[in-house]
């Protein structure tokens, strides 16, 4: 398999022409260039995680990427929800992907929310959480 570099300009752009978010990366691409719709999902949800942004592997972020394994929390109305940086995507305890922090913190609120700062993050190689506005800020 192989992967393509994109920078994150290319990247916020994809993300904002997904329909929603099944629409994986590869199905844009396709539709940008006029390819047709492929049978079954094999190829695209093969591509989604091997789109590096930088050669930085993760989820990438408005000032940053949360690399593979990054596990996130959140207490709302007294109740804790999990999610987990995997296969560069956003996975949520259900199992359902999201494109951003903030359209996981709306599945949760059904309310926009800034997801930078409703989230806490605990990367791989940190000891505590940390928000998410402060550390992608460092």
């Amino acid at each position: 398999m192989q992967q393509i570099e994109i920078d994150f300009e290319v990247f916020k752009e994809l993300t904002a022409r997904r329909a929603h978010e099944g629409h994986t990366y590869n199905e844009v691409i396709r539709d940008l260039l006029g390819l047709p719709k492929q049978l079954g999902r094999q190829m695209s949800d093969a591509l989604t995680p091997l789109i590096n942004i930088g050669a930085a592997k993760g989820f990438a972020l408005r000032g940053g990427v949360l690399p593979e394994g990054t596990k996130l929390k959140v207490i709302y109305k007294n109740k804790e929800f999990h999610a987990v940086i995997r296969d560069g995507r956003w996975v949520d305890e259900d199992g359902q992907e999201h494109s951003s922090p903030s359209a996981a913190a709306r599945a949760i609120t059904n309310t926009t929310v800034n997801g930078l700062r409703f989230w806490l993050a605990k990367r791989p190689s940190d000891a505590t959480w940390m928000k998410l506005d402060t550390m992608l800020a460092k």
